[in-house]
């Protein structure tokens, strides 16, 4: 999911990296470039484990790996298009302000709930509403990355999360760029992830590396994110398309 707690000028190039690591965890890599006129957050929902707390998201920091898509992308010479299937106030939440990391070129928190945005500088919320208007985010985490303004690529944001469905890969693709929930968005999203089993029908509609992850990428500058002797997978999504979040099944 895509969130922004203020408006942005624009958003394109889209790019999640998504595997499941050890100890049912899954990691998450994302990069965009954007543009925004004062400093807002970026904010990416996640399916937590119940009873997840505020230490439960680990952040990695990619700034030394900025043309880590890069060397993702070059791994698929051949690119191939593929359409995508499928109003009370928050409570105040016990508990200080939230722990605040610096992870390359951000500072990032864990929201472990909703109610927990209290506990978050207001500058870096989204409204009440909008996630009234989220029913099924109701019970999710929140990675939360503070941008500077202007215009600019991000560095690779990354972390690693315990995922409640460690049978599946969670892809934050949802759109909120104005405060408001559209039933429809414009998508320039390149997704990649690595799965454990191959021959799955749900890969269909991914595109397969000729090679392995280590003959394009750098795994050693990647905290170990990318396995290198496995192969990956990429998924394209341009155009007008129903606004959610990709989840793929792996078992």
């Amino acid at each position: 999911m895509c969130c922004f707690s203020g408006n942005v000028t624009f958003v394109r190039g889209t790019r999640i990296f998504s595997r499941i690591t050890e100890g049912g965890r899954q990691a998450v890599v994302y990069q965009m470039e954007f543009g925004a006129k004062q400093e807002l957050a970026m904010i990416l929902p996640l399916p937590v484990a119940k009873g997840a707390d505020e230490k439960a998201v680990k952040f990695i920091d990619l700034s030394g790996y900025k043309d880590l898509f890069r060397d993702l992308r070059s791994g698929f010479p051949f690119p191939r298009a593929v359409s995508r299937g499928r109003d009370e106030p928050l409570a105040a939440a016990a508990g200080g302000l939230l722990e605040v990391k610096q992870v390359g070129a951000y500072e990032a928190s864990f929201v472990p709930t909703v109610k927990d945005f209290t506990r978050l500088d207001p500058r870096f919320r989204l409204p009440a509403e909008t996630w009234q208007a989220l029913p099924a985010y109701a019970d999710h985490g929140f990675a939360v990355f503070k941008l500077r303004a202007g215009e600019q690529e991000v560095h690779p944001m990354a972390f690693t999360f315990p995922t409640r469905h460690p049978e599946t890969l969670f892809f934050p693709t949802v759109h909120i760029h104005d405060g408001k929930v559209h039933p429809e968005e414009d998508f320039d999203h390149d997704l990649y992830c690595q799965v454990a089993r191959t021959g799955l029908f749900a890969m269909t509609r991914w595109q397969e590396s000729e090679r392995l992850a280590s003959a394009f990428t750098k795994p050693e500058n990647a905290e170990q994110l990318i396995v290198g002797d496995a192969h990956v997978y990429r998924r394209s999504l341009v155009g007008k398309m129903k606004n959610e979040d990709i989840i793929l099944a792996t078992a």
